[in-house]
Parts: structure tokens; sequence; C-alpha cells
């Protein structure tokens, strides 16, 4: 039986929300994705552990004149079903199934944390033709690389808040750079988000190290990380940018891991500036895979 809810006012957000639920089967799994619309480019958007596709939206929104964005709500996440298993293997499936079942013609991929992660496979796997990837904060720990900053504990507590109700005070705690609505929206959707599915997906922050992957990442790619990051230090920063030398690093200031919460404007200005180059009238080739 699964341990996610979604309380009536949360589902009531979605009526703010300038896109339009699609479902798209991967397998036996009913996922959910927000879709923006528009004739842009599509932009398959795939947030990170405990974030549902509607806590995209303050991203999405601002680039809606450059490109198509479909956020996922990644399984075990919002409105999608629970997954027998979530390995990186898997999410990358879904994703597939996304970009098939919704027909997105080259599309690009944009994944913040878990959801870097899960672009980073997606790309590499060559299984669907795409236009470019952009990686924002993806976890760099693994075997041999030390944990994950934020304890599985902690993810715990903040979901343990959420069910039995939290509000945007409470989860300023814990965020308190967040925007408000950021932290309303935060306080009224972590309950959808399952307990097995963050406890897997932490498990394999920590067991699938990223690096077996990005260098197998084609271009045209970014990584954007925060200056103040402890999930992407400057060492690891300098370790991306040998270990895929193609790949275009650049730093947010002022951010941490949460990096478009942390620093809305210069994160959204860093991403609107990668966007521009691959939308029609662009300088850089689609990537084919």
């Amino acid at each position: 039986m699964s341990d996610r809810a979604l309380s009536q006012s949360a589902l009531a957000d979605l009526a703010d929300i300038p896109a339009l639920s699609r479902w798209v089967r991967s397998g036996s799994l009913r996922l959910h994705a927000l879709d923006y619309g528009g004739e842009g480019v599509p932009l398959v958007v795939l947030p990170g552990i405990t974030s549902p596709a509607i806590s995209m939206d303050f991203v999405t929104r601002q680039v809606t004149d450059l490109v198509r964005p479909i956020v996922l709500d990644v399984r075990g996440r919002g409105l999608s079903d629970d997954g027998g298993s979530y390995t990186l293997e898997d999410y990358a499936a879904d994703v597939e199934a996304v970009v098939r079942g919704l027909d997105l013609r080259h599309p690009l991929l944009l994944g913040h944390s878990m959801g870097a992660r899960i672009a980073a496979v997606t790309a590499a796997r060559s299984a669907v033709p795409l236009r470019g990837t952009l990686l924002v904060d993806p976890p760099m720990s693994g075997p041999a690389r030390g944990p994950y900053p934020t304890t599985l504990a902690a993810f715990q507590s903040q979901l343990d808040q959420a069910r039995r109700g939290t509000d945007a005070d409470e989860v300023a705690l814990s965020w308190p750079r967040w925007p408000r609505r950021e932290q309303e929206l935060r306080a009224r959707w972590l309950a959808s988000c399952g307990a097995e599915a963050i406890a897997a997906t932490h498990q394999g922050f920590e067991t699938e190290d990223f690096f077996d992957t990005w260098p197998a990442v084609p271009a045209p790619s970014v990584l954007l990380y925060g200056a103040q990051s402890p999930v992407v230090t400057q060492a690891g920063a300098a370790e991306a940018g040998r270990a895929n030398p193609a790949a275009r690093l650049v730093e947010i200031p002022e951010a941490g891991h949460m990096v478009f919460w942390d620093n809305p404007g210069g994160a959204l200005a860093a991403l609107r500036e990668a966007l521009s180059r691959w939308v029609p009238g662009d300088r850089s080739p689609t990537s084919e895979n």
C-alpha cells in the first residue's frame, strides 16, 4: 500500500499552473507530466529527489518564450505511480517513454540534482535523439567518494513533517533562502513523495557513481553548479571539466545545491543563456545521438 498522500489544497495548486497534465505509460507505470505547450523546442525537465513537477513551475514558466517545457513527476513522486525499483536505468527508461509517448522530436533535457543524474544516464544511453543536455548540480557522491551531504534521516524527518501536516514557516526552518511560494508548495506537495523512492534514490547517490556516466554524455552539454554547493564542490567541478572536456561548466554565484531556489535571478539568467544556444536560430547543431 502506498504511503503517499495529496491534500485537496495541493491539488488545487494545479489550477494556478499554466500547463496541462499529460499522461504516459512506462511499462506498467503511469507517469504524469506538466506540459507548458507552445511550438518551441521541447525541454524535458527532471526534478530532484523530493521535488514533484509542480516545484519547478517558477523556473519553467520563465523560459516558455524559448522552449516548450514538459516537467515530469518522476516515478514515486507527485501524481506518477510508484515504481518497483528506482535505479538510474529505471528513471532513464521513464524519460525515454515520455519522449516517445509525447512524440517529442529532439528534445533538450534539463535535470536538477537527482534529475541531473537521470538526464546524464538518458543522454549516455542514446536511446532517443536529443538536442542537448543541461545538468544542474548533479550529486557527485558515490563509491569511495564520500556520502551525499544531506542524510537520509534528514529527508525522512522532512517527509514525516509533511505527512503530519506542515506549513511554509516550518519548511523555512530547513530552507530559509527559498521564495515564500516555493516554501508553500513544498509544504503541500512533499507528502506526494514515497519513502521507498527517496530511500532507494538516496542509496543510489552513494552506490551509483556520476563519473561512470558523465564522460559518456555527448555534446552539446552544460553543467550548472552552485558556487556554494556542498554537492558539486570546486574539486568536483574541476574533475567534471577534466572528465568531459567538451561540456561547458557554468558556476552560479551565491547559490548552494538548490541553485534555482537559492539564486533565482542568476540561475535563470544562466539557464536562458544556455537554452538560447539551442533554440531555432541558434549556433549549436542538434545532437542526433
